[in-house]
């Protein structure tokens, strides 16, 4: 792949993630998807990242905030949003919504809505990928409340222990519903450097400085498949929208005054847009038309989910364990 090439397809996975979360705020107020969602739109950098840098026989598992990685990881959109209007044709039957999304045909393994719940998990598939000597990783979403679990540190501890190809992604977004995180960590501590104590190769950049995010997830990828054991990855970004819901609540003033705008104005998508105009890369007429192409695959995902049946009754204990 060609540097213009992946610097285009980096900008289109941003692009189309954005747009699709978009539509679900705009269409969630129709009251038809009847579950809870965690909307990424700000973050899309990382996101973009992971699509061009994992490979299909890789693992992943992610959060409540998990739309963007199961569309990074190859995710079928139809499926995804039939999931989140509870619809049979859903991902996982309809059963788990925006928070439970899974696709073991692509690798991707399961959302939680438990905080770091599907940090174990991740680690777990670490485990069994070294175990059939497997040139593969585990690639683990999360977000840095996670980072306050016991679990977190559990499974560092072990990923490091056993030398485990695991990735652990950390989408740093500042805040844990309306806590920012120097209420929630000691003044002064640093995720990746506290990461890096624990026994695992630790990065940290900017989340939203999307080039930057794709080398440093390629590069832990690329390790952790080679043996060289796990790989920690921070990303400092920021949620545009509420922490749960498809509305803006800077009028909440839990943020500090001007934060959002700040944040705003670094916009990952625009940011890297301007940086390709810059290096002689024309992106408007790119731009413009891929906009309209992705428009046309997002309404026929909401058309086809809106028409399609919910799971029947007598299939309400399917795939129920005890």
């Amino acid at each position: 792949m060609t540097n213009d090439s992946l610097h285009l397809n980096l900008l289109k996975q941003m692009i189309r993630i954005r747009m699709v979360e978009e539509e679900i705020a705009r269409q969630y107020h129709d009251q038809e998807m009847r579950c809870p969602v965690h909307l990424s739109i700000g973050q899309e950098a990382p996101s973009a990242a992971f699509a061009l840098a994992v490979q299909n026989k890789d693992f992943a598992v992610s959060t409540h905030r998990g739309h963007a990685h199961f569309l990074a990881k190859g995710g079928s959109l139809d499926e995804m949003i039939a999931e989140i209007y509870g619809k049979a044709t859903g991902c996982s039957k309809g059963r788990g919504g925006s928070m439970h999304l899974a696709d073991k045909k692509i690798g991707f393994m399961g959302t939680s809505a438990i905080v770091g719940n599907s940090i174990p998990i991740g680690v777990g598939l670490g485990l069994s990928l070294q175990i059939n000597k497997r040139k593969q990783a585990s690639c683990i979403f999360l977000g840095d409340g996670a980072t306050e679990e016991g679990v977190f540190y559990e499974s560092v501890n072990f990923s490091a222990i056993r030398q485990l190809p695991v990735v652990f992604l950390c989408e740093n977004n500042r805040y844990s519903v309306y806590s920012k995180l120097d209420v929630r960590q000691p003044i002064g501590r640093n995720i990746t450097t506290m990461v890096r104590a624990l026994g695992v190769p630790s990065t940290e950049v900017d989340g939203n400085d999307v080039f930057a995010c794709y080398e440093a997830i390629n590069n832990s990828l690329i390790a952790a498949r080679s043996g060289e054991g796990p790989q920690f990855v921070e990303m400092h970004t920021f949620r545009h929208l509420e922490h749960c819901g498809p509305n803006e609540d800077d009028h909440l003033g839990y943020r500090e005054p001007g934060e959002l705008a700040s944040w705003l104005a670094k916009d990952p998508i625009l940011l890297f847009q301007n940086l390709l105009e810059q290096t002689g890369v024309d992106t408007k007429s790119f731009v413009d038309s891929y906009r309209t192409e992705i428009a046309i695959e997002i309404n026929a995902a909401f058309i086809n989910a809106q028409n399609a049946p919910f799971p029947d009754l007598e299939s309400c204990l399917s795939d129920v364990y005890a």
